[in-house]
């Protein structure tokens, strides 16, 4: 059974991350490709694809959130990202039962005699057809079940049904609050039931945007439990990681040398890279966990500087100038800075146009 270096893993995540250079894909291919990206903050994933993509643009994203080809919806851990509707469509039935824990672990006190089945039936039917807030389902759903919390009603609406995030949220140069549609009525099209090889369709999908990997890196993707009995029954790869463990990856898939060259890349917020994993030694080369910032996204994030997270960056726009401040956690050499200032100045262009741009490093710490 081959090992892989610590390097070599590396570089393996990377490559299948799209960060070892920018590709010649369409939005809509990468988002296939990476399984979908975080989407949180709202306007992260545009971050996510300009740094994996060559010659992305803004737009293509928004149009395909627009035209409904791309949703954001909650999904893998339960968390909203951005996916290709026909990803939606086959795999959220998967996602079903770990929203349903989630709702009874937060929000089971607060829902009072309400039954998730009855309630889940009558969200279908208000949110078929018209998207609506938190607050206004809420609003909604608080007649029917009065000794049950509003906002409790509305967060199980939205984790018992199948939903998306309508636009304009997530729309660049935009901001709006949150608004949920039913996901089959707003792709014209029903969400899939879960058949006996969706899971493994989907750990072959996360294999090909992230391996090689463990079943407890698939599952800490996921958020699905029992993927072992899953990946038992599948035809893979098995290769040993620096540290022994057994990694799966997908048969016949050629890894880059573990001296392929890795661009320093902007991470948006939540960014998929450093959260996929259940050991993120592979990129994350210390003890500190990817910081989880509130807000609209497209300002802040983690830099990658050969290949690992090594430094924090921020945007503050300000009368007509944006600047962005860098902070990394170790020295930087006078080539990592030059570097860093280069695609620090694509970043500025990309993300705050027309405004005098302007770069600086803060001590290391």
């Amino acid at each position: 059974m081959t090992t892989l270096s610590a390097r070599k893993l590396n570089r393996a995540t990377l490559d299948r991350q799209l960060l070892l250079r920018r590709h010649p894909l369409t939005a809509q291919e990468a988002v296939r490709r990476l399984a979908g990206l975080q989407g949180q903050a709202p306007l992260a994933p545009y971050v996510g694809l300009w740094c994996r993509l060559a010659g992305f643009e803004p737009g293509e994203l928004s149009d395909l959130i627009d035209r409904r080809v791309v949703v954001r919806a909650p999904a893998m851990r339960g968390t909203v990202h951005v996916l290709d509707a026909e990803d939606l469509i086959a795999f959220r039935s998967l996602f079903g039962p770990l929203l349903a824990g989630v709702l009874e672990t937060n929000f089971r006190k607060n829902l009072g005699a309400a039954a998730q089945a009855e309630l889940a039936a009558h969200s279908a039917r208000l949110l078929a057809g018209q998207s609506l807030s938190r607050a206004a389902i809420g609003r909604a759903l608080a007649p029917r079940w009065p000794d049950a919390g509003p906002m409790a009603l509305a967060y199980a609406a939205t984790y018992l049904v199948p939903v998306v995030q309508v636009p304009p949220r997530g729309i660049w140069g935009k901001s709006a609050q949150a608004t949920f549609a039913e996901a089959g009525s707003w792709l014209g099209r029903p969400v899939a039931e879960a058949g006996p090889d969706a899971a493994g369709r989907l750990v072959l999908r996360y294999l090909a945007a992230f391996g090689p990997a463990t079943v407890a890196d698939a599952a800490t993707w996921s958020g699905l439990t029992r993927l072992r009995e899953v990946t038992d029954r599948l035809e893979l790869r098995r290769l040993r990681g620096p540290d022994g463990a057994e990694l799966l990856d997908l048969p016949d898939v050629s890894l880059p040398d573990e001296d392929a060259p890795a661009p320093p890349r902007f991470l948006p917020e939540y960014d998929n890279l450093l959260l996929s994993y259940a050991d993120r030694r592979r990129v994350i080369p210390h003890d500190r966990r990817p910081p989880l910032w509130p807000g609209n996204g497209a300002s802040q994030g983690t830099l990658l500087i050969d290949g690992s997270w090594h430094a924090l960056w921020k945007i503050t726009r300000k009368g007509g100038a944006a600047d962005l401040a860098v902070s990394p956690f170790r020295a930087l050499t006078t080539e990592e800075e030059a570097d860093i200032t280069q695609e620090g100045a694509r970043l500025l262009a990309f993300t705050a146009p027309g405004l005098v741009p302007g770069i600086r490093f803060l001590p290391p710490g």
